[in-house]
């Protein structure tokens, strides 16, 4: 007989000695290792805030159950010209306050989603200057061709003007420096549900919108959102009917999970890569042994590192298979054209890596901090453990600085980092997601703003430049192979795998499955 592992002993203990009652039918509580950085829908683009947030604010586009665009805040749109955008908004529409909404809050959100707080700048400052028409008619006149502006467009949420004003939000937050300001613990969307009650690291609740102008598919009436850290009483809360719902399972558990009455498991694949950033702008690193120069701005080093690492063996012993690795840097393969040489990994080779240490004149190794997060991504503090013991084959000695995302974001943001962990996708999967934000030099109007590597590659900054006003089909995808190619051969970064998403829910639960990773809760129906 197979033993019961000790994470499953815990969980069914706690659910046999639970003195709670099941949730009321309709109200939906879910929880996850994390909890969301702000209410300020602007000001940090991380995927469980965003979640979180698109419970309250929408956007003019929205998506639907396959990630389509769809109507939303606007009803219809129409390429004017090349460089012209026309969109009809929604009439009728209300603020959860009951404020009408307008061109006039179209064109205000707009204009602060570009402001220098916010993380948002990069697609704000890509969709152009908007301009108000009539109360219902806004239009985006373009700096330069862009064509993926309806996917930049369906990332701006949509505030009220006036309760912004009222409240002195009319920037976003600067929340890297822990600025706090009304937006911080308030919302006022108009959105399917109503935030009731913000408190950070304890419970974040929202009440059904009534007024809403969609019609919920789900039945959903109240929504309790609690963080639980451990993985343990995460699980165990689910079994005994505390929650209903586990945004992040550990993967060590979904094979007994599975077995387990009255649960089930959804999984797969998110668009999102997760990757290793290695700071190649400093002539010293921050956090290192080496002194008077960067290890991480010579390529052989930096390819090294690479081909230390032993993806497979992260994927079936650390993962538990539920990770797809790969060598491209792009949140899906979609982005990649599925190209074999691009989605291709360098092979795990100690000796080559052993090798291109000694040449770059490290055969010694050197001491340096990973920065990690333990909260944000599948088993992110594992991944940064096991790269410690990989790496250590090549004398390399990891200190793993692993915290909450609460305090990782802020850090790195603020480029105080050497080397570090990450992560990056989404609804979108056109290689343009990191390009422009996450790849490109660092510059202007949301240009490079997660660059926090800080590469600068001449070559591939325009090549990624080019791509992103190229509107001919065949010409962009030439383009972007080019760049992918140019960044991999550099290793700027070091690409691990492609996440693939396990959720958890009671079996009376239909949460329809993401690859965003988002909880649409408009589509939960909770049965008896």
């Amino acid at each position: 007989m197979t033993p019961i592992p000790r994470v499953l002993q815990t969980c069914i203990a706690v659910a046999a000695l639970a003195m709670a009652a099941a949730a009321p039918a309709q109200t939906f509580r879910w929880a996850s290792q994390g909890d969301p950085q702000t209410m300020d829908p602007h000001s940090q683009n991380e995927g469980l805030t965003n979640s979180m947030n698109q419970q309250v604010y929408e956007r003019l586009v929205a998506r639907n159950r396959k990630l389509e665009l769809v109507p939303a805040l606007a009803t219809e749109w129409q390429q004017v010209s090349p460089l012209l955008w026309r969109f009809k908004l929604r009439a009728g529409v209300k603020f959860h306050d009951g404020a009408p909404f307008t061109a006039d809050d179209v064109v205000f959100s707009v204009k602060r989603a570009q402001e220098i707080t916010s993380q948002f700048s990069t697609y704000a400052n890509a969709v152009g200057e908007p301009r108000k028409v009539d109360e219902l008619t806004v239009e985006f006149q373009l700096r330069g061709a862009n064509p993926v502006f309806l996917q930049h467009i369906e990332l701006l949420s949509i505030m009220n003007k006036a309760w912004s004003e009222k409240h002195r939000v009319t920037k976003p937050l600067d929340y890297k420096n822990k600025e706090e300001t009304h937006a911080s613990l308030n919302a006022n969307g108009t959105g399917p549900f109503i935030l009731v009650n913000r408190a950070p690291g304890i419970k974040t609740t929202y009440r059904r919108n009534g007024a809403w102008w969609n019609q919920h598919e789900g039945n959903v009436q109240e929504v309790v959102y609690t963080p639980i850290a451990n993985d343990a009483t995460r699980l165990a809360a689910l079994i005994s009917g505390e929650i209903d719902f586990v945004h992040d399972p550990a993967p060590r558990d979904l094979a007994r999970l599975r077995s387990v009455a009255g649960i089930k498991v959804l999984d797969g694949p998110e668009n999102r890569i997760v990757f290793i950033g290695l700071d190649q702008s400093r002539d010293e690193l921050l956090y290192s042994s080496v002194k008077g120069r960067n290890p991480f701005k010579d390529l052989r080093v930096r390819k090294a590192l690479y081909q230390a690492i032993d993806v497979e063996t992260m994927k079936t012993k650390l993962m538990n298979g539920m990770s797809a690795p790969t060598g491209s840097m792009t949140p899906s393969p979609l982005a990649s054209f599925n190209d074999p040489e691009i989605e291709r990994r360098l092979p795990y080779d100690l000796a080559a890596a052993r090798k291109l240490m000694a040449d770059a004149g490290y055969a010694d190794g050197f001491e340096v901090t990973l920065d990690c997060p333990n909260n944000r991504y599948v088993n992110d503090e594992e991944i940064c453990v096991a790269l410690a013991s990989m790496w250590a084959q090549l004398k390399v000695k990891l200190r793993v600085n692993a915290m909450p995302r609460t305090l990782y974001f802020p850090k790195v943001e603020k480029l105080d980092t050497s080397l570090f962990m990450y992560g990056w996708g989404g609804a979108i999967t056109d290689a343009e997601t990191l390009f422009t934000p996450v790849m490109r030099n660092r510059g202007e109007k949301g240009v490079g703003l997660y660059n926090y590597s800080q590469v600068r590659n001449d070559k591939f900054d325009a090549l990624a430049a080019q791509s992103s006003a190229e509107t001919d089909p065949k010409k962009r995808e030439q383009l972007i192979r080019a760049a992918l190619t140019e960044w991999k051969e550099q290793v700027h970064t070091i690409p691990l795998h492609r996440q693939v998403i396990p959720w958890a829910a009671r079996s009376n639960v239909d949460v329809p499955h993401r690859a965003d990773n988002f909880v649409t809760v408009q589509w939960v129906t909770i049965g008896k």
